[in-house]
């Protein structure tokens, strides 16, 4: 990757360690392909810098403002990449940064007391796509569900399923299991509830989205396999542990935490947090070396005590890292529609993506970074135009794929130096982009940089649709720019594949 290169160059000429040296795409045209403020942090001259940074790699170098660089690439290196492109296909834009590390990303793990809702559909999407970017970085990234089927809720489910005092849940299925299951033991019932709705309503709803978790992991096993009677010993020898008005409680102010955490009642029972830390424990013992969980926002409070937890138990609270998804509002008729599992009225998974699509599903989940709250407008995903980012960047795709059907290209290596329109350039840049994005996304996980990426580049293979005629008298300029429309399908099916979303050839 080019960026990488130009870090290793400013290394050379400042002695700074890779880690502190930030190479950025600069704000606007006319600055460049890639700006460092590296003068600005050692406070040096930013002139006396740039005159050790000459290589082939760039047209020029150049000082801009207060200490700032700004590079811009040669032609002849840009015109090259087409051939790369051509060359790696399905492979471009894959690395090797991950180096085969181990990485557990759990999301979705809703309570199997009812379907899937849209927050639901936010954290499913983002976190299978997170998956699909850190294998493409060189990860070993595995998806897991875990099923929290035991405890509290999973009576509450059956006292809703008995339709006593003391019911929670409604709605149709609800009525529906009451057909299906009898007795009146609330935990029995909610245990039989539980497997229903895994089976019939949670499980078809994530085939539909086009989710295969490597792990469906289950609560009720660490209980069963005495996990989480281990886990409470462990934190009693390490002191870790002590008992207060009955009950059991965690040190979790020892590692940040802003209280002490319960870890059994009472009245003996356990909460949810002594099976959260054995499941943890669970999780590291499987050989993962990073964590990464998907929570909704009523989670953000739990935060602190799993990274409490996973100090308490001797690893790094750097090896996990916690996402957690801002409400999901659904905009019909430019109102808002008013959801809530528990009294019943909300708007499933299946059905949205019913009326809109997967590829639209996924697609606007995808738009908004996790910490930001979400507006799904209905009429906007339903919408077949520019104004529709799903629409629009399929229909590049289309259009690329048109294109390549109407001529026959050339066996003939292409004589990409022909390719010198400002309109080719800008194209060629945008491609090499994308090994960039998967490096990005698989440190920082905003992948909302994918969708904004694939509207990019489609905006910018619209311009030069536009700018340059394609099939031209010029045999040779047609042939090169032949293969640059073959590199955009490349690089612009690749990145929707890394979203899950498909890339028709005809619309």
């Amino acid at each position: 990757m080019i960026r990488q290169e130009i870090i290793k160059l400013i290394q050379k000429a400042t002695g700074e360690s890779p880690e502190k040296i930030r190479v950025a795409y600069p704000e606007g045209e006319g600055f460049g392909d890639y700006t460092t403020n590296i003068a600005l942090q050692l406070k040096r001259p930013a002139s006396e810098i740039t005159v050790n940074l000459k290589s082939d790699l760039f047209e020029k170098v150049e000082v801009a403002g207060p200490g700032f660089i700004n590079f811009f690439l040669a032609k002849g290196y840009l015109q090259k990449q087409v051939g790369i492109i051509l060359k790696e296909k399905e492979s471009f834009g894959e690395l090797k940064i991950g180096r085969g590390q181990k990485v557990n990303v759990e999301f979705i793990s809703a309570n199997p007391t009812g379907p899937l809702t849209l927050g639901n559909g936010r954290g499913g999407f983002c976190g299978d796509v997170l998956t699909n970017v850190l294998n493409a970085a060189g990860y070993q990234a595995k998806r897991e569900y875990y099923i929290n089927d035991t405890g509290e809720q999973i009576k509450k489910l059956g006292h809703s399923v008995i339709g006593d005092a003391e019911a929670v849940y409604q709605g149709r299925y609800i009525e529906e299991l009451k057909k299906k299951i009898k007795g009146n033991n609330p935990e029995k019932i909610g245990q039989s509830a539980a497997k229903i709705i895994l089976q019939e309503m949670i499980k078809p709803t994530i085939k539909k989205m086009k989710i295969k978790f490597d792990v469906w992991f289950s609560e009720k096993t660490l209980y069963q396999k005495k996990e989480v009677d281990r886990i409470l010993d462990v934190l009693k020898k390490k002191k870790l542990s002590y008992g207060k008005e009955g009950a059991l409680w965690f040190k979790s102010t020892q590692f940040g935490d802003d209280k002490d955490r319960v870890l059994i009642k009472a009245g003996g029972e356990e909460t949810y947090l002594a099976s959260d830390i054995a499941y943890l424990k669970n999780k590291f013992v499987r050989g993962f070396q990073k964590l990464i969980f998907f929570w909704g926002a009523d989670h953000y409070g739990y935060v602190a005590r799993i990274l409490a937890a996973a100090e308490a138990l001797g690893y790094k609270k750097e090896q996990i890292d916690i996402i957690v998804m801002q409400l999901v509002r659904l905009i019909r008729d430019g109102k808002e529609v008013r959801m809530s599992k528990r009294t019943g009225t909300y708007v499933t998974l299946d059905e949205l993506i019913d009326e809109v699509g997967l590829d639209v599903a996924r697609c606007f989940f995808l738009t908004r970074s996790a910490d930001t709250h979400l507006n799904f407008d209905l009429a906007l995903a339903k919408t077949q135009s520019e104004k529709n980012p799903v629409y629009y960047i399929q229909y590049a795709h289309a259009r690329i794929c048109s294109i390549l059907r109407k001529v026959k290209m050339s066996k003939a290596r292409p004589r990409t130096d022909l390719l010198e329109h400002p309109a080719e350039l800008k194209l060629i840049r945008q491609l090499m982009r994308l090994p960039e994005i998967v490096e990005d996304t698989s440190q920082d996980f905003q992948i909302q940089r994918l969708p904004q990426y694939a509207v990019d580049l489609a905006t910018v293979f619209h311009q030069f649709y536009r700018d340059c005629h394609v099939i031209s008298e010029d045999k040779n300029l047609s042939q090169a720019r032949l293969s640059l429309v073959l590199a955009a399908k490349i690089v612009l099916k690749n990145t929707l594949s890394l979203m899950g979303i498909s890339a028709p050839e005809k619309m």
